[in-house]
């Protein structure tokens, strides 16, 4: 079996090492590097690539919210644990629009942790028992928004790029607010022409402002 490859980011070492030994001790999984901010959990995962990291929240120079959005936007692959004593209402929805693939209080014990990391590795979403309420109701409220989606054929990426692009944006201003390659931003374009059935970027943008993208 391959092992989990995991990245631990926390600004307290105690906690860091906690979870090192207990994630180390484990079968089929790696801790692959130890991060006491968001600043070093972003390099770190550009250097590694793990496949889960496990992410708290209020740390120096990069809190965790947003290291998760540029992280989950630079790397779809990687997935991110949240680990943290904050459990109020919006911090738990923005972890989750910024990508979270499950979010844990501190004090989970150490089954609950482990069992989050494997979900999470393994595509799937997990939220701590007291949090399940507040994740079902947003994910209600997504599914109603999905269907309302004036271009339903495009993907995620697609999506993003096509509200920068109705923006204003460049394709190289675009990839680096996205923390992707240009050639990513110039696939997806070509996408959004196709799906949109735009003879160029003009019409692109015309037919994405009418449907109230780029307004914000």
């Amino acid at each position: 079996m391959t092992d989990i490859r995991v990245l631990v980011a926390d600004d307290h070492q105690i906690v860091r090492d906690g979870l090192n030994a207990l994630l180390g001790a484990l079968d089929g999984v790696e801790v692959v590097g130890l991060a006491a901010d968001g600043v070093d959990a972003l390099h770190l995962v550009d250097e590694t690539t793990p496949d889960v990291v496990v992410m708290d929240i209020q740390m120096p120079r990069l809190d965790g919210l947003e290291a998760t959005r540029r992280i989950t936007a630079r790397h779809p692959g990687v997935r991110v644990v949240m680990l943290t004593m904050n459990e109020d209402d919006e911090t738990v929805l923005a972890a989750i629009r910024n990508g979270a693939s499950g979010y844990l209080l501190k004090g989970s014990g150490a089954d609950e942790v482990q069992h989050a990391i494997r979900a999470a590795a393994a595509g799937g979403m997990v939220f701590g028992a007291s949090l399940a309420a507040k994740v079902a109701s947003y994910f209600s409220g997504a599914v109603r928004a999905e269907a309302s989606e004036p271009f339903p054929d495009l993907t995620e990426r697609e999506r993003q790029v096509l509200r920068l692009l109705a923006a204003g944006r460049s394709n190289d201003q675009i990839a680096g607010e996205l923390y992707v390659s240009s050639k990513t931003v110039r696939n997806a374009v070509s996408g959004i022409y196709a799906k949109l059935h735009a003879a160029g970027r003009a019409e692109a943008i015309v037919k994405a402002r009418e449907a109230g993208y780029g307004r914000d």
